[in-house]
């Protein structure tokens, strides 16, 4: 799944609260969240060490592993935040397509559990390609239709429960 739309369009509360509404209906959900824009291509995948030849995993690799051996019946999801990146991106299509398995620069093929979801929560597609739009389901949520006062609403909510006030509804003129 993609979910894009700009900044504040509240991309990130929405799955949050759809984990969370989910674990209430009685189906727990895990959620991973990484910026895969933050680290380099071997830090994400992997790197094999050339004066060794030893092969190390990168966090989206053992994240990953993690995932697809974790309990039966227990959801996770793997949020990647931030701009897509062709290089990173294209790395995934074997995730993407029927398969559903990652394939690493060592020959490891990792197939995904039925539990696991992979979920880009991005601004735009101006770097993905045409074949990895193509594999996704993509929600699109407008900042327009959001507007300003929700936004407040939660930043001030937040501000008093973090300061110990007691936290009654914000009321925004």
């Amino acid at each position: 799944i993609m979910v894009l739309g700009p900044s504040w369009a509240g991309k990130s509360s929405c799955i949050n609260t759809l984990t969370a509404a989910m674990g209430d209906c009685g189906e727990p959900h895990k959620l991973f969240r990484m910026n895969p824009k933050a680290i380099t291509a071997p830090q994400m995948f992997g790197r094999l060490d050339p004066a060794t030849n030893d092969w190390t995993d990168g966090i989206f690799a053992k994240l990953w592993r993690r995932a697809c051996t974790w309990k039966k019946g227990e959801k996770v999801w793997i949020v990647l935040d931030g701009p897509v990146d062709a290089i990173w991106i294209e790395n995934l299509n074997t995730v993407l397509d029927d398969n559903r398995t990652l394939t690493l620069a060592n020959g490891d093929r990792i197939s995904m559990s039925p539990d696991l979801k992979l979920v880009f929560e991005v601004a735009n597609l101006d770097n993905a390609s045409p074949a990895t739009v193509s594999r996704a389901g993509i929600i699109y949520m407008s900042a327009s239709s959001l507007g300003w006062k929700p936004v407040m609403q939660a930043w001030c909510t937040r501000r008093l429960s973090e300061s110990g006030r007691p936290v009654e509804e914000v009321k925004l003129l």
